[in-house]
């Protein structure tokens, strides 16, 4: 399937209208319902196609209200600051922040509602097309077999997400039955997930360009490494054996994982850039593209407001949201390249030119400078700021995406990743760690060597390599933090690694309370099913 059918198919599932008039005799002149959909193969992938266009909602679009929301403003590396008259909005990014969320919390409420609708999705699916009789029309039956699975592993993706947040959550596997599902606990959940993985991966496709944004067996595979890597807080066992067998399935493409190779991409931008569809790391990703009226240009975000168009040659305007704290910055050695290509920092510039951008709040006309510091600056205060002290130039900005040059042909055709392979070494590595009491086998080193070495010069690398000594669990955990900064990992690494509610960065002091390391139940949820039962700690 070509990249663009997934956004032909988009448009195509939602012609269904409805005219209203006062005449009720109308005549229907078509209508799209599942006992005349569903005839041909590639409806039937249609249909299994409808939930990736919601994921975009639950997952990283806007990250105003999602899954990525949650998982970076609450961890140890991005913030969403008030600056001057801007970004209060409720103390909502404040609360993250500090950790002191509520079930009240409308942000939470929206992605909850946005998961299970994309659950819905993929149950509606997998009900239709099960009914299927694939004989019928002319599909074999074990290509049906294998969209099903696709749909299936799905299922499953959205599960470990919903249970990375919530923990303990109803199973549903068909729209509204029960009216009212009850909560299952979370070792249940994570059965449930791996039974689905296990029981639907080896039918899946095997990993080929023209399964992007789909489900391919390496993407199962991939799944199966982090949902093992993260067994021990989600079910109450560890799994680091598995986590290995799945993650080696994929680094040494054993079991029909791939039709071709898949190596670490020695581009830093290679896997993030308007190209990243053509990165030889990249596992899975959301697809995205402006020709398809569909681009991904939710990085605003992360930029400043309109002055930063001329920065970068875009068309779209930033709201000045997300900042990088100064303390995850800091992280980053000066000769990183990542610190270098990934950072908006220091003076702007009009693209291509030494005419400096010009604030247009608290610096309006003036120089514009992005500074490690949230703070304002008054007379006679120092410091690094805090969450209601920031200006318009506070903080680092996002730019590990880029949108290319608006006279580009791939102009914002770039895709959200969710898997690549540099993740895969670090699942591995930090799974043999954990299974040799925390100390690093060279095995492990060598996993984590070959993704760092690619940000160094080699007269660096000397001093820069991980030996057997250095390459601690804390180390591991800051190095991933370097690695997947902006990729909505870094919440469940911290839990993972028992750093959530114990450690301290910038703004932020632990609060010991463990009860944090899973949102609570949304109020209104909880209203609308009895069944439902509150997260320990938020009653």
């Amino acid at each position: 399937m070509k990249k663009t059918n997934l956004y032909k198919i988009k448009g195509l599932l939602l012609l269904v209208i409805t005219f209203g008039c006062t005449n009720l005799d109308e005549t229907t002149y078509s209508e799209l319902s599942a006992s005349n959909f569903y005839k041909t193969e590639l409806e039937l992938i249609q249909a299994n196609l409808r939930p990736f266009t919601h994921m975009q909602a639950w997952l990283a679009w806007s990250g105003q209200s999602a899954y990525y929301y949650h998982s970076e403003l609450s961890a140890d590396q991005t913030a969403w600051p008030q600056k001057g008259r801007h970004a209060y909005d409720n103390g909502d990014h404040i609360r993250q922040h500090y950790h002191t969320w509520t079930d009240q919390e409308s942000r939470l409420n929206n992605t909850w509602r946005l998961m299970w609708t994309g659950l819905g999705y993929v149950n509606t699916a997998i009900e239709n097309i099960e009914a299927v009789n694939p004989l019928a029309i002319g599909v074999a039956p074990e290509r049906l077999a294998s969209i099903v699975a696709e749909a299936k592993v799905l299922r499953a993706y959205h599960y470990m997400k919903i249970m990375d947040l919530w923990g303990n959550v109803p199973i549903v596997t068909t729209v509204g039955i029960p009216n009212d599902p009850p909560t299952a606990d979370r070792k249940e959940v994570f059965a449930f997930i791996e039974q689905e993985l296990l029981d639907n991966v080896e039918k899946l496709q095997l990993l080929s360009p023209k399964l992007i944004g789909r489900m391919s067996r390496a993407v199962g595979y991939s799944m199966l490494s982090e949902l093992y890597l993260n067994a021990e807080i989600w079910s109450g066992t560890p799994r680091w054996e598995d986590c290995i067998t799945y993650s080696d399935k994929i680094i040494n493409g054993e079991g029909g994982a791939l039709t071709g190779n898949i190596v670490l991409d020695q581009d830093p931008l290679g896997p993030f850039n308007n190209t990243n569809h053509k990165s030889p790391e990249n596992i899975f990703q959301f697809p995205f593209s402006r020709k398809n009226d569909f681009g991904y240009d939710w990085r605003s975000f992360y930029m400043g407001f309109s002055n930063m168009t001329a920065a970068l040659d875009v068309n779209f305007s930033g709201n000045n949201a997300f900042v990088v704290i100064p303390t995850a910055f800091n992280a980053y050695k000066e000769n990183d390249i990542r610190k270098q290509e990934w950072f908006l920092f220091g003076p702007q510039f009009k693209i291509d030119t030494n005419e400096p951008i010009l604030g247009s709040e608290e610096y309006r006309g003036q120089p514009f400078v992005y500074v490690n510091n949230i703070r304002r600056n008054t007379e006679g205060q120092t410091g690094e700021g805090s969450m209601t002290d920031g200006e318009e130039n506070s903080g680092a900005r996002f730019y590990k995406y880029r949108a290319g040059r608006q006279d580009d042909e791939n102009y914002l055709e770039g895709d959200y990743v969710i898997y690549r392979l540099t993740e895969i070494y670090f699942n591995k590595a930090e799974a043999i760690i954990r299974s040799n009491e925390g100390v690093a086998t060279q095995e492990a080193v060598d996993l984590i060597n070959e993704s760092k070495i690619r940000y160094f010069t080699p007269a660096d690398w000397v001093s820069e390599m991980y030996t057997t000594t250095t390459l601690t669990t804390d180390e591991l955990l800051a190095e991933r933090g370097r690695e997947f900064i902006f990729e909505g990992k870094r919440r469940t690494d911290l839990i993972r690694f028992g750093k959530f509610t114990t450690a301290s960065w910038w703004d932020h002091e632990p609060t010991g309370d463990l009860t944090r390391t899973l949102y609570p139940i949304p109020l209104k949820q909880l209203q609308a099913n009895p069944n439902l039962d509150q997260n320990p700690g938020y009653n």
